[in-house]
C-alpha cells in the first residue's frame, strides 16, 4: 500500500505513523517527509498481511491521540514494491532555476518540460527574500539531443528572467552528497 499523510507538523508524527503501521505488522519499505510552512507531508510504502485494508490503515491512523488529526489517503499498489524499486534513469539531470519571485514560475518551467515531454522526477521550491529558487530532478530520456535541449532552456530562462543551471545527475550527486567516512 501507498500511504500518504498531512498534518500540522509537532514532534512524534513519524513515530505515531509508523508505529500504526507495525502495530498492524505492516513492513515499511520507502518513506518520504518533509515540511513546507508548519505542515507536514509524508509518503511512504509499506506492505500488510492480505487480511489487512486500507480502511484498516486509515482506521488505526484515525485513532492516534493528537491535538491535530492527520489527513490520511491510502492506495493499494498496483505493482509489486521491487518492480516500483528502480534506479534513476540514465538520463537524469538537474536544473537549478533562480530569479525574482514573480507568479507562474513553476507554471512556466514545468510547461516547458511537458512540451518536451520531460518528466519531472522531483521538485524543490524556495522563496527567501523575494529569490524564487527552483530545483528540478528531470527524466531527460526522450530527449535526443541534451545539447540541443539545453540551448532551449538557456533561451527559456532568459525570457523568464531565470538564472538557469543543468547538470547530469552522477555530477550533481559527487559534488553535492555528504559521505560517512
Amino acid at each position: 500500500m501507498i500511504v500518504s499523510v498531512m498534518s500540522k507538523d509537532r514532534p512524534g508524527i513519524i513515530a505515531d505513523v509508523t508505529g500504526a503501521i507495525f502495530e498492524l505488522n505492516g513492513d515499511l519499505a520507502n518513506l518520504e517527509q518533509s515540511i513546507l510552512c508548519g505542515y507536514l507531508t509524508m509518503i511512504l510504502i509499506a506492505t500488510f498481511d492480505e487480511a489487512v485494508t486500507p480502511e484498516d490503515v486509515i482506521a488505526k491512523l484515525s485513532h492516534i491521540k493528537a491535538e491535530n488529526k492527520f489527513d490520511v489517503i491510502v492506495k493499494l499498489m498496483t505493482s509489486p514494491i521491487e518492480v516500483c524499486q528502480t534506479s534513476l534513469p540514465p538520463k537524469t539531470y538537474i536544473v537549478t532555476a533562480q530569479g525574482k519571485n514573480q507568479s507562474g514560475l513553476v507554471f512556466g518551467i514545468s510547461s516547458f518540460c511537458y512540451a518536451r515531454n520531460i518528466n519531472i522526477l522531483d521538485l524543490s521550491t524556495t522563496l527567501t527574500d523575494g529569490k524564487y529558487t527552483m530545483v528540478l530532478q528531470l527524466d531527460l530520456s526522450e530527449i535526443e539531443s541534451i545539447k540541443d535541449m539545453r540551448e532551449e532552456l538557456d533561451r527559456y530562462a532568459e525570457e523568464a528572467g531565470l538564472h538557469v543551471m543543468m547538470q547530469h545527475y552522477d555530477i550533481f550527486r559527487v559534488t553535492h552528497e555528504v559521505t560517512l567516512v
